[in-house]
């Protein structure tokens, strides 16, 4: 029968996605084999059965004509390791090269050769008897190959903890004992990084002086079997190749061993050849991978190089397609294109984000959907992963309360600080957990909410209003509004979120960061100027014994900066060590009993400021170096912005210093003095606030809105393999009740923070247990459950007994990690790299993915226009009409809604999405470029690109 090639079945088979089991999804066999070049969860899911992994294994035969002896020298999985002699170890892993001629060799030998395929041998000497059956061979010769390749081989296998073990060289046949796994083989650590079910391959060959002509043999056994010592790790063997012939210049045999070794280690060729029914299957199998074959020009590269594996491994789909299309001609084709768009289109069809129609009908179908996984919520968690996961983000998420508590305090000069902003972290932040529709979220402060908070207060101050009471009818006019967006299905306006907005959003929250830092260290270097040059790093100022002899001199000649410097930290800086000007700078010498020495405030806190910048900086890139063991690598790269502000904390201890210090109460009260918990409802406010407290409200709901749901589109992509889903609306109903409980408490307003809940879903990543030599492990998704956010907002309830220690941390360190946080939000984007390309000259530009389907000029306009978008949302914060600006973040939906009318959709999709009514409507050949110069473009480069989060910003 005609054989199918691979994936013409996959093909064939319904595409209907089935969700699997966590167990079988991490521990089933050949997790990383797929014909078609996809994980195996997708796979799985798409209900196509997998074939094992298959590590192959080359054992050459060395010594001709003196002793000979079987040594393995090279290895394959995916990529290639070659055994270096002369430093007795493996060489990394790297992507195999060999000589076209080497290829053509091993074809005409297979032509002419033993296929076996299905065979039932049971042991090792079965198969070298059917092997050896061979019609030129006479009985002498048959025996003395029979005792050659039942020879032991040399494996260099190195066991934790001991010497490089070598197999014996001498040569004897293999009796039943001598065919059970050795010692070594069953302690080798490269069996723990294979699968389970894991299946071998052996490839043996050699010049041998006493064949007259080449013998070659290809076996694939029926039933696969462990073949005693003749590979490193004891699999079962599913595959044996025997490559033997006459001396010959050069290394033939070698080279058509690696050949045939990197053949198997194909995974279309390997799947071809799994089915294969006869010798013309064989033959035609190793034709279409020669079809494939890129040919390097001679002197144009060094042979010698090794080329270092992909951090991403290049779909498969391409080869399939052609294959396709030789088999069953352009409709087979097209089949195949339509039916992989839908599974990879960017927006595909989602349950959350369709409309019933009905009032709150979104809210109770998320309801429902999400009782069904209540439970598994819970057992889901009873995993170690979760608890280093409660560690980290419980440390990143007290790291954001404090920053945040501390400029949040000093935007409402006091009304609000960091025991309020560690009350209602853990409040709103374990009943969102329990309620919510993604439990994975984390609620936090956040920079455009932080910015609202300012002008609300400002407004309040600038007019003389009670703020707390007017802030309190501003947060239940949001919550109504916001209910009113659940009732009315409003959620399912997010698909029209695409990457243009996402990055506006991201950025305007970068830079919000980054100005806030730099802003609030120019202001502490005004108030303590730095000295000149000349001077030394201390000052002298003078502390007077008797306070109150001195109280009206102080008065009379420092009132402005007292007051400037008391409002700018809210009395963070200890009154007592602001410098009269009588005793300013002495050359470093005290004059008097009261003059005293202390360090240069302004110099030593941007020392901290840059020291904690750069320290999470550098440890956050240790986690992609090559410096420590994996282990330490993570643990530092996790912890970098924790561990900045301990070192910051422990320098500014070691040296003393006199810098201003974070502000927290020494009880359990609120930080501002002569308010209860509950806020009254109007205070020493008119009546009339409550009602025109309305308008601000719409402007806060549309900016909640925004926040909180381009976060969910976020979390929600389809990369993450959620399995429980999403819910918009839910989460949408719960900030809304949240934010109307955290209103009459007084406490701020929380909403989804993207940082954490990324940094959140990272630690809870789902991993392959075994990872192929070269290759990262296997993405498998997210452990989705809700215990590890109420753990970690329980514990950050239970911090605000932490004021003593608080206290110590040195303002200049959090405006550091504040910085750090901005620093790297910003340099994840897309829009951040069109951005350098705007000053960068062609010919240093990188080789982008779309720079080679859009023309630079047309880039250049797109990024021109999303930086005057930028441009006009942060004039707009900046000036008095800064209480719009939610509107304008709405306003960059209709600013790419009205890029259709410059950009093609082939540009837009490359350069952002395609909204819903474009994606509906496009034709199938929309994906195919307007100007083709050949037949085998790279028009489907998009559509079989592995799609990762469009930010993806960690919280370190």
């Amino acid at each position: 029968p005609k054989m199918k090639l691979p994936g013409q079945e996959e093909f064939e088979v319904s595409s209907a996605c089935e969700n699997v089991p966590t167990g079988e999804l991490e521990n089933g066999p050949g997790s990383c084999l797929s014909p078609d070049g996809t994980s195996d969860t997708d796979r799985g899911d798409r209900g196509v059965p997998t074939d094992p992994l298959l590590f192959i294994q080359l054992n050459e035969l060395l010594g001709w004509p003196q002793a000979l002896e079987w040594r393995e020298t090279g290895r394959w999985v995916l990529f290639e390791e070659k055994l270096e002699v002369g430093a007795g170890r493996w060489s990394v892993p790297h992507v195999p090269t060999l000589a076209l001629p080497s290829l053509q060799k091993l074809r005409s030998l297979l032509a002419e050769g033993l296929v076996l395929l299905d065979c039932p041998a049971q042991s090792f000497l079965e198969l070298v008897e059917q092997v050896t059956r061979v019609e030129s061979l006479s009985p002498e010769l048959r025996g003395q190959l029979q005792a050659l390749l039942l020879q032991r081989p040399q494996h260099l296998i190195q066991p934790t903890g001991t010497r490089p073990c070598q197999g014996s060289a001498h040569p004897r046949e293999a009796s039943h004992n001598e065919e059970a796994p050795l010692k070594e083989q069953r302690q080798n650590p490269l069996r723990r990084k294979l699968p389970p079910g894991a299946e071998a391959g052996a490839v043996l060959a050699g010049e041998l002086g006493f064949l007259v002509r080449p013998l070659g043999a290809f076996v694939r056994l029926r039933d696969p079997v462990v073949l005693g010592p003749l590979t490193e790790v004891p699999l079962p063997s599913r595959f044996f190749c025997l490559l033997l012939g006459p001396s010959t210049l050069g290394r033939g045999y070698h080279e058509m061993g690696r050949a045939m070794a990197i053949l198997l280690s194909d995974r279309q060729f390997q799947w071809s050849v799994r089915r294969a029914s006869s010798l013309h299957d064989l033959l035609t199998a190793l034709d279409a991978f020669l079809e494939e074959v890129t040919v390097l020009p001679p002197g144009r590269w060094d042979p010698t190089a090794r080329i270092a594996p992909p951090k991403c491994l290049p779909s498969q789909h391409k080869r399939l397609l052609s294959q396709l299309r030789e088999v069953k001609g352009p409709s087979a084709q097209h089949g195949a294109l339509a039916e992989d768009r839908h599974g990879h289109w960017p927006h595909a069809p989602s349950p959350e984000l369709q409309r019933t129609g009905r009032l709150f009908g979104g809210l109770v179908q998320d309801v429902r959907r999400k009782a069904l996984w209540y439970t598994s919520d819970f057992l889901d968690a009873l995993h170690p992963q979760c608890f280093s996961a409660v560690l980290y983000i419980y440390l990143a998420t007290i790291t954001n309360a404090i920053t945040f508590g501390g400029l949040l305090g000093e935007a409402t000069d006091g009304a609000q600080g960091v025991l309020e902003s560690f009350l209602g972290t853990a409040v709103a932040g374990a009943a969102f957990c329990l309620m919510a529709g993604q439990p994975l979220t984390i609620l936090s402060s956040t920079g455009p909410v932080l910015v609202f908070e300012r002008l609300l207060f400002s407004f309040s101050r600038d007019y003389s209003l009670d703020y707390l009471p007017f802030r309190l009818w501003v947060g239940i006019w949001v919550a109504t509004f916001c209910l009113a967006l659940v009732a009315t299905e409003a959620s399912v306006l997010v698909r029209y979120f695409t990457r243009f907005t996402e990055e506006g959003f991201c950025a305007l929250i970068s830079l919000i960061f980054i100005y806030d830092a730099v802003g609030k260290m120019l202001s502490l270097t005004s108030a303590y100027p730095i000295q000149s040059p000349g001077s030394p790093a201390y000052s002298c100022f003078c502390q007077y014994p008797d306070l109150g002899g001195n109280e009206s001199q102080w008065k009379k000649t420092e009132p402005k900066d007292r007051d400037d410097i008391s409002s700018m930290d809210l009395g963070l800086v200890n009154a007592s060590l602001l410098p009269p000007p009588e005793c300013a700078r002495r050359g470093g010498h005290p004059r008097g009993p009261g003059c005293h020495i202390v360090p240069d405030i302004a110099f030593f806190s941007v020392l901290l400021f840059l020291t904690s910048f750069l320290i999470a900086t550098a440890l956050k890139h240790v986690k992609t170096s090559r410096f420590f063991p994996s282990v330490v690598r993570k643990v530092l790269g996790d912890f970098s912005s924790v561990l900045a502000m301990l070192l910051g904390c422990g320098l500014d201890s070691f040296l003393g210093l006199a810098t201003p210090k974070l502000m927290v109460p020494s009880e359990f009260k609120p930080t501002l003095p002569g308010r209860g918990w509950l806020v009254s409802p109007f205070g020493a406010n008119p009546w009339w606030l409550s009602v025109a407290a309305a308008l601000p409200a719409l402007l806060l709901s549309i900016l909640i809105f925004m926040d909180q749901q381009i976060t969910a589109v976020i979390l929600n992509r389809a990369e993450y393999k959620l399995r429980k889903g999403a819910g918009f609306h839910l989460d949408l109903f719960c900030v809304s009740v949240l934010l109307l409980l955290t209103s009459v408490l007084g406490l701020p307003w929380y909403v989804s923070a993207t940082v954490i809940s990324l940094a959140h879903m990272d630690s809870l990543r789902r991993e392959s247990t075994a990872c192929v030599l070269g290759e990262p492990r296997s993405f498998l998704g997210i452990r989705e459950q809700r215990l590890t956010g109420l753990v970690v907002f329980i514990l950050t309830g239970a911090s605000i007994f932490l004021a003593p220690v608080l206290k110590f941390i040195p303002m200049p360190v959090l405006y550091g990690i504040f910085l750090y946080m901005g620093v790297a939000a910003i340099s994840s984007i897309q829009f951040t790299k069109r951005v350098q390309l705007l000053l960068m000259p062609a010919k240093h530009q990188p080789d982008l993915l779309l720079l080679r389907h859009v023309p630079l000029s047309r880039v250049h306009l797109f990024t021109a226009i999303q930086l005057a978008c930028l441009g006009l949302l942060w004039i707009i914060k900046s000036t008095p009409a800064a209480i719009i600006f939610p509107l304008m973040l709405l306003g960059l939906v209709g600013v790419r809604k009205a890029l259709e009318w410059v950009f093609s959709p082939q540009e837009l999709l490359w350069l952002d999405e395609l909204m819903p009514e474009k994606e509906r409507n496009i034709p199938e050949k929309g994906l195919e470029p307007e100007y083709s110069l050949s037949g085998d473009t790279e028009d489907s480069e998009l559509m079989y690109q592995p799609r990762a989060p469009e930010i993806n910003i960690s919280v370190n």
